[in-house]
């Protein structure tokens, strides 16, 4: 912090998250500033969002209220909030404001901070996203591929799975990824916190990642700059030490809805389905700034809560205007059982397109696609008059639909003690050849159960023959 040129105010009135300190007119600390508030015991740190008058700013809290009161006396720190940042942070757990929640040793002294609040790196110096960022979920790498240094979402409602789709990625990087992995818990529950945790430090991973949480029970002020703080310390590793960082956010919806939260204290008018009237700028200073620049990549992967399932909401669709590859949880396909309940036809990537991953998967993808939809648009001929109306050829093509959707199922490592069934990761080649085999017809006389929960289709092939040999169910 900037030590020098300390404003010295008092605190006038709190309303919850919300501080009004009043300064010496003509000195107050611009937008954006943190301020610290002195209790005795501990420091609470908020940040300036408005000047009200020439003698008073409204700031937000980023940390608990509770014990304020009015005349205690304020701090302005001269600049933004800065956190710690670089190598001592690998294999920790902080709060937003850099705050060690771990139990571990303290910070060397000579860590270097950054502040939360930075312009994203000018257009020129961005560079695209075009190779692959293979996953080993066959769904996904077939139908939404993911781009090294691009944004990837998940969208879903309650309960669909995004958290363990969220986890088997990070779970499948481990394998092959060698850089730095950055998780921000917004707005998460500590039982999941406390999950990631143990599962990070049995993986053996946690000693390249930085975990960074604002949980559901912290003021808002809290859960809306989490984002910031993770992103400062990917951008450190990204800009001074080049080396590639897998940003990992679960939830970005909690970011918006703290936000709302926030805009409603400041006292701003709500705008559409009651959000705050700043959403689209506010879900772009916390996108924008996540790029790749030069050698170095920032691969963000989102977990996105859409409310009610309801895909047209304004938080949803601010945020899927930012993403390279769109990840589409469905809730018909998780009641079929079919997992991950990735949905093939609203799922899409920018990268599908056969200048970047070639002709062949390009074709397969959308011959894939094609099939599927075909199946759906029958369903309710199918229902209502029995698939034996069908002529012969779209018979054909629903059998092959409904043996391409089991398929593109998957059993997860992180899933493993629920299921018992050992995780599978599959090669993009294998998924390709499992798909065109299906499509050209040579599991026609499988029995479906076959191709369920499996990897690749040689598996596949092994449990069709010992069904034939038992004779029945599997």
């Amino acid at each position: 912090m900037h030590g020098a040129s300390k404003m010295r105010g008092v605190v006038t009135a709190i309303r919850g998250a919300v501080i009004d300190a009043s300064f010496t007119a003509g000195s107050l600390p611009p937008v954006g500033d943190a301020l610290s508030v002195e209790t005795g015991e501990t420091t609470v740190i908020a940040e300036v969002q408005a000047h009200l008058d020439p003698a008073t700013v409204r700031a937000v809290a980023l940390q608990p209220t509770a014990g304020l009161s009015r005349g205690m006396s304020v701090n302005a720190m001269g600049g933004p909030l800065a956190v710690p940042v670089g190598d001592a942070m690998l294999g920790r757990l902080v709060d937003v404001t850099g705050q060690l929640g771990d139990k571990g040793p303290a910070l060397p002294e000579d860590t270097p901070r950054r502040p939360i609040h930075r312009p994203p790196p000018a257009l020129a110096r961005q560079s695209g996203a075009t190779e692959i960022f293979a996953t080993g979920i066959k769904v996904l790498d077939l139908l939404a591929p993911l781009a090294q240094g691009g944004k990837a979402a998940m969208f879903g409602g309650a309960g669909v799975g995004k958290t363990v789709l969220v986890m088997e990625l990070i779970h499948a990087m481990v394998a092959s990824y060698q850089g730095i992995s950055v998780f921000a818990g917004v707005g998460e529950r500590s039982r999941e916190g406390h999950e990631m945790l143990l599962d990070m430090r049995g993986s053996g991973v946690l000693d390249r990642t930085v975990l960074v949480y604002g949980q559901m029970n912290e003021p808002p002020g809290a859960r809306w700059r989490v984002p910031m703080t993770a992103l400062t310390i990917a951008e450190y590793f990204r800009d001074e030490q080049h080396r590639n960082v897998l940003l990992l956010m679960d939830n970005v919806f909690r970011f918006v809805q703290a936000g709302a939260e926030v805009s409603g204290l400041l006292g701003r008018l709500p705008s559409r389905v009651g959000y705050q009237p700043t959403l689209a700028s506010e879900v772009a200073a916390l996108q924008e700034r996540i790029a790749s620049v030069g050698d170095a990549a920032v691969t963000a992967i989102e977990a996105v809560y859409v409310p009610a399932d309801d895909f047209t909401d304004p938080a949803v669709t601010a945020i899927a205007a930012h993403v390279d590859s769109m990840v589409v949880l469905s809730r018909a396909m998780a009641a079929e059982g079919m997992y991950p309940a990735v949905d093939p036809i609203a799922s899409s990537s920018i990268l599908l397109d056969p200048l970047v991953i070639g002709q062949e998967h390009a074709d397969v993808a959308m011959e894939v696609r094609r099939v599927i939809e075909h199946y759906r648009e029958l369903q309710d001929v199918i229902s209502l008059l029995g698939i034996e109306e069908l002529g012969a050829d779209d018979r054909r093509l629903v059998e092959r639909a409904r043996r391409l959707q089991r398929f593109l199922t998957q059993p997860f490592v992180v899933t493993e003690a629920f299921t018992g069934v050992e995780g599978r990761s599959v090669p993009v080649a294998d998924t390709i050849a499992g798909c065109k085999a299906i499509l050209a017809g040579e599991c026609d006389g499988w029995q479906e159960s076959s191709l369920y929960m499996v990897g690749t289709l040689e598996e596949a092939r092994n449990k069709e023959q010992s069904l034939r040999k038992t004779g029945g169910e599997p």
